[in-house]
C-alpha cells in the first residue's frame, strides 16, 4: 500500500522526490486516504460554478465560496476547512496550480457586504500557500507569486482607512488603496501584517510578528515594527544593505490579471 500511495501522490503533486515517513502506519495512510479522498469528492460537487477549474480540486468541511463565477483553480487546488472565499471584485480571485488556503483563512476580494466600488481581486501563482487564520484583503489587488509559504495569522490589507480629516469620522473618510506584492520564492512567518502599497522582493522573508509598510528589495530578511532590512540573503551586498540602515526600493508597478486588466 505505501508504495501504491507514494506512486499516486507523486503524480497528482507531479513531484518525483515526494516520499512517506517510514513511522507512518499504515492504519495513518488509510486516515490520511479517506481524508483526501472525501475533499476530492467534495470537490468534484462544489467546484461547479467556478470560473474555470483545472485538475482534481479538494474542498474541506465547512468551506464558504461566495460569487463563485469570479473564482478560477487551477490544478490540486485545497481550500481546507472553515475556509472563506469571496470571489466578488473586479479581476476575481485566481490561484494557480498546487495551491492551498489553509484552515479557517479568508480572502476578501471586495468588502464582505458590498462598498461603494468593487475590489480589484487577488492573483496567487503556482506552489504557494495562504496559512491557517491568515486574512487577505485584496480590495486594492494583492498578486501572490509562486513558492510563496504564508505561515497562519498572517495579514494583507491592500487598503486603508483614511485619517487626515479632523471633522468628519473615520468612517465617513473611507478608505486609501493599493496594490500588494509578494514575489516568488518568499517566505511570510507567522503573524506578518503587510500594509496596503508594499512590495515584498524575490526570495525574500519576513520575520514573525513584522508589521511591512514598505517595499522591500528582493533576498532580503526583513524584522520589526515597522519593518526594516536586518540582512540580505544575496551575496552581492549591493542588494540590500545592512542593519545598520537600508533604503528599501519604492517599487510602482502595474499588475495585471490573466484578463488582461490592470490593478
Amino acid at each position: 500500500m505505501r508504495k501504491l500511495v507514494i506512486s499516486m501522490v507523486r503524480r497528482i503533486k507531479r513531484d518525483p522526490k515526494y516520499t512517506l515517513d517510514p513511522a507512518m502506519s499504515t492504519s495513518a495512510i488509510i486516515t490520511m486516504l479517506l481524508n483526501t479522498l472525501g475533499k476530492a469528492l467534495r470537490g468534484s460537487r462544489r467546484r461547479i460554478g467556478f470560473r474555470r477549474a483545472e485538475g482534481i480540486t479538494f474542498i474541506g468541511k465547512h468551506v464558504t465560496l461566495r460569487n463563485k463565477r469570479y473564482i478560477s483553480v487551477g490544478r490540486n487546488f485545497i481550500a481546507d476547512d472553515f475556509s472563506e472565499i469571496e470571489g466578488l471584485s473586479r479581476n476575481g480571485v485566481t490561484f494557480g496550480d498546487r495551491v492551498t488556503v489553509g484552515r479557517f483563512a479568508i480572502i476578501r476580494g471586495s468588502r464582505q457586504y458590498g462598498g461603494a466600488e468593487l475590489g480589484e481581486g487577488l492573483i496567487v501563482g503556482n506552489n504557494s500557500n495562504i496559512g491557517p487564520y491568515c486574512y487577505v484583503g485584496c480590495s486594492g489587488g494583492i498578486r501572490i507569486g509562486n513558492n510563496v509559504m504564508m505561515a497562519p495569522r498572517c495579514s494583507l490589507f491592500a487598503e486603508n482607512h483614511n485619517f487626515d480629516d479632523m471633522v468628519h469620522t473615520l468612517k465617513e473618510q473611507g478608505v486609501s488603496r493599493a496594490p500588494i506584492e509578494i514575489e516568488d520564492d518568499c517566505w511570510i512567518a507567522s503573524h506578518s501584517v503587510i500594509l496596503a502599497g508594499v512590495t515584498i522582493g524575490r526570495g525574500s522573508v519576513v520575520a514573525a510578528g513584522s508589521v511591512v509598510t514598505k517595499s522591500m528589495p528582493p533576498y532580503s530578511i526583513i524584522a520589526g515594527v515597522p519593518a526594516r532590512v536586518i540582512k540580505s540573503r544575496a551575496p552581492d551586498s549591493s542588494v540590500a544593505g545592512d542593519a545598520a540602515g537600508v533604503e528599501t526600493l519604492n517599487y510602482q508597478q502595474t499588475y495585471h490579471a490573466p484578463n488582461g486588466n490592470a490593478y
